[in-house]
């Protein structure tokens, strides 16, 4: 008989085990989400049965965009109620997101490999709500408590028997005849089975371990033999296989391994699915990462200034789309795509932001980087998968950021060897102009490398325009800061116009994203000093620290240093101030910034193109510091190392690519890129060290023109410096009364620069076809005179 306490332990065991099997089956009993109506037993009311589906066919266009793909198609089950077209997908969208049309389409998933919502069961549970009424917990919590009851019913709960020695079981049961056979159990114990009616009094099972069968065989035959049992009387013995829970928690380490592994394919960023896009994980890896925009972006074209010329093209392609019939009357084609082409920060993809906010038509995004995995074929496979994505939303517009990450050119740095890059290389080439092209799909892509572009990948039919984004002009610079003026907290009595068209004066050669560094620094700059509005001065001072960087009060020089500085800086000034092509001095500073011990802020003219004379005013204005030091200290610092790179660029630049020398001739060779190797150069050793000689010669001109400069002009120099040290920074007013008027015309104000240029502000006028862009014109409705003339012209019977 079984003790009181192991009699409730067991039972207690058989009832939670039994409560948790009735939970899971009652839950696996019920029928997926939107077949329901296939049921008519199962336990979920009419009313909700039908109201499910109902509710999901009633938005089947949103199910489709969500996922990228048609309603029946690969996944998109759920959408139409379970329609065998789906290939299984219906089954998986409501329970869980399992099978093709799980989470996003099917409506009743939860999202695979997607970013959580708030509303997901593991968000809930941070937040420290119990999320009952969720599916998915509710399977995750019936499945973990079934195990571990499971386990511990196994390992805990179940009857251990009592274990005996070999002499007891011979003494107290062998020799008594109570057992009726005996059970060798894994070759590694043996159990004692007993007569019928001759079970033990606690009611547990008997057993013995044995050292190896063949010993146990030769005791039990002596031990029969000493008894006198002999024939048929002698006990039977069985051997058998028993799982007692070892080979469980050996596996169990490996099982848990496995788990992780595959929870974080699912869930991390290498495998990481998108809603409504399949299952996730490894078995969403070849699909594109790309992201169809609706409603999330909020940048208009009216945020993006200084580049009216890309806009106009940018709205043209948007306005065929649109409105086909208008170009195709003509007989035009739509172009097939465009390539955004420009330094950093001047607005590619703002403007593809302004043109997913404004376009109204489909507009799907992607990084060049994101085709690109560590599985090979990934890459080829998500490009397929873009192009399917567009077309079946076409009309639509395709935006490929930093294309150079796949687009580079072919047959480079393979070493022999198969790129992945190429494949996908080759891939994008064939969508964009294969046999199976599209007509509606327009691809704009976005770079600052268009030099290392594949040249099959920049010809006509693929991207037919080549639109270029440089640094805006004055004008454009005047919108800009318009743009990122607007909100902020200005002082009642400024004008933002004014303001704007001021900064875009002393903010030469400054690209969109310096001028909304610049407005935000200004923002920034009020704060600190707890004003209530920004004025002009925080946005002057904002301008210093993007070009010169933070200002170090707290960095204190020796006097030595300070006094070398000085006048290091005092010679830039004079020699700037007494070269007629070299900028105009704004301000001067000997206060440490960023990288360097002193600041000099110049206003550069707006120019393209340069004259030999007015390059080599700029190097003997650059040299001003070097030969300041050595006319006044008789000894050179490490201070001028930056002004000798800038010379030695310069000079490199006259000579290699501009053919500003004599003896080196009409010739015009690239200059590599910083940073870039150089395995081979484009001219002859001879003519390198030809090169080389040539640019120390005309180093050394403008150093000695310079010195000369200087040496005639060392008083001023004298007085500069020892003003500079006294006051520490010294304006264009100051200039002007230590060495009188500058002795050439120069332009400060945005008038001045403007004048001849055709108009004071940008010009952001729409031709007469795109003035309603990006709206569908209705057509002319025809008179009955021009039908009949129509009818007549077409061969038509009246």
């Amino acid at each position: 008989m079984m003790s009181s306490a192991s009699m409730a332990q067991v039972e207690s065991g058989r009832s939670l085990l039994s409560d948790l099997l009735g939970a899971y089956r009652t839950l696996s009993s019920r029928p997926p989400k939107g077949f329901e109506k296939y049921f008519p037993d199962s336990q979920k009311t009419p009313q909700n049965t039908d109201a499910e589906p109902a509710a999901k066919e009633a938005k089947p266009a949103n199910a489709q965009r969500a996922s990228g793909r048609p309603t029946g198609e690969g996944g998109g089950g759920g959408a139409g109620g379970g329609g065998s077209a789906g290939g299984g997908g219906g089954g998986g969208g409501g329970g869980g997101g399992g099978g093709g049309g799980g989470g996003g389409g099917g409506g009743g998933g939860s999202k695979r490999g997607g970013r959580k919502d708030e509303s997901h069961w593991s968000s809930r549970l941070q937040k420290g709500e119990i999320p009952w009424d969720d599916k998915e917990f509710k399977m995750y919590l019936i499945s973990g408590a079934a195990f571990w009851a499971t386990v511990t019913y196994y390992f805990f709960l179940r009857d251990g028997g009592r274990e005996v020695t070999w002499k007891d079981f011979v003494n107290n049961y062998l020799s008594k005849g109570v057992v009726d056979r005996l059970e060798v159990v894994n070759k590694r114990y043996v159990k004692v089975v007993f007569n019928p009616g001759t079970t033990p009094v606690d009611g547990q099972y008997v057993w013995f371990n044995i050292g190896s069968v063949d010993t146990f065989e030769r005791n039990l035959e002596t031990a029969q033999y000493e008894l006198g049992i002999e024939g048929e009387n002698r006990l039977p013995v069985v051997y058998s296989t028993e799982s007692d829970g070892t080979f469980l928690l050996s596996m169990l380490p490996t099982v848990l391994i496995i788990g992780f592994l595959l929870f974080m394919l699912r869930r991390g960023p290498a495998g990481a699915g998108r809603p409504g896009r399949g299952m996730g994980g490894l078995f969403s890896v070849s699909e594109t990462t790309a992201k169809i925009l609706k409603d999330e972006i909020d940048v208009k074209f009216k945020d993006v200034a200084g580049c009216e010329e890309a806009k106009l093209e940018i709205m043209e392609f948007v306005n065929f789309l649109k409105n086909p019939k208008q170009y195709q009357d003509l007989g035009a084609k739509i172009p097939k795509g465009a390539i955004l082409t420009g330094p950093p920060g001047t607005g590619k993809t703002l403007l593809a932001k302004a043109t997913a906010g404004e376009a109204n038509v489909p507009f799907i995004t992607v990084n060049g980087s994101e085709f690109l995995e560590m599985f090979v074929g990934v890459g080829p496979a998500r490009v397929r998968d873009l192009f399917v994505m567009a077309r079946k939303n076409a009309p639509c517009i395709l935006f490929i950021d930093e294309i150079d990450a796949v687009g580079r050119k072919r047959g480079r740095g393979n070493f022999g060897g198969q790129s992945e890059q190429e494949n996908t290389l080759n891939q994008l080439l064939v969508e964009m102009d294969g046999f199976n092209t599209a007509t509606n799909v327009v691809v704009l892509a976005g770079t600052n490398r268009p030099d290392i572009l594949d040249p099959a990948l920049m010809r006509p039919g693929r991207f037919d325009r080549q639109i270029y984004i440089g640094p805006p002009d004055i004008k454009g610079r005047a919108s800009i800061f318009k743009v990122h003026l607007r909100p902020l907290k200005l002082e009642t009595e400024m004008d933002k116009d004014a303001l704007a068209k001021k900064m875009a004066a002393l903010t030469p050669g400054f690209s969109g994203a310096d001028i909304a560094n610049v407005c935000n620094e200004a923002a920034l700059i009020a704060a600190r000093h707890l004003s209530d509005a920004i004025n002009q001065k925080h946005f002057e001072q904002a301008i210093e620290r993007v070009i010169g960087g933070l200002e170090k009060k707290t960095q204190v020089l020796q006097p030595e240093e300070k006094k070398t500085v000085a006048y290091h800086e005092a010679g830039h000034a004079v020699a700037g101030w007494y070269l007629e092509h070299a900028d105009p001095l704004l301000k001067v500073s000997i206060i440490p910034r960023g990288k360097g011990l002193g600041y000099a802020q110049y206003l550069p003219k707006e120019q393209y193109l340069y004259t030999k004379e007015q390059l080599l005013d700029r190097m003997c204005m650059t040299l001003g510091g070097r030969v300041s030091e050595e006319i006044f200290f008789g000894r050179i610092t490490t201070g001028a190392q930056d002004d000798l790179r800038k010379v030695t660029q310069s000079a490199y630049a006259q000579i290699v690519q501009f053919g500003m020398n004599a003896k080196v001739g009409q010739v015009s060779f690239d200059l590599p890129r910083q940073g870039e190797m150089v395995l081979e150069k484009p001219y002859s050793e001879s003519t390198a060290r030809l090169i080389d000689t040539e640019v120390r010669s005309l180093i050394s001109e403008a150093y000695q023109r310079t010195q000369q400069l200087l040496n005639d002009r060392k008083a001023e120099v004298e007085k500069v410096a020892q003003r500079l040290l006294e006051k520490e920074v010294l304006d264009k007013n100051d200039m002007v009364e230590l060495l009188g008027k500058r002795p050439f015309a120069e332009k400060s104000t945005y008038e001045e620069f403007v004048e001849g240029t055709g108009g004071v502000d940008e010009d952001t006028t729409l031709p007469e076809g795109l003035k309603d862009w990006n709206q569908e014109r209705k057509e002319k409705e025809e008179s009955p005179d021009e039908q009949v003339a129509r009818q007549i012209s077409g061969g038509m019977p009246f």
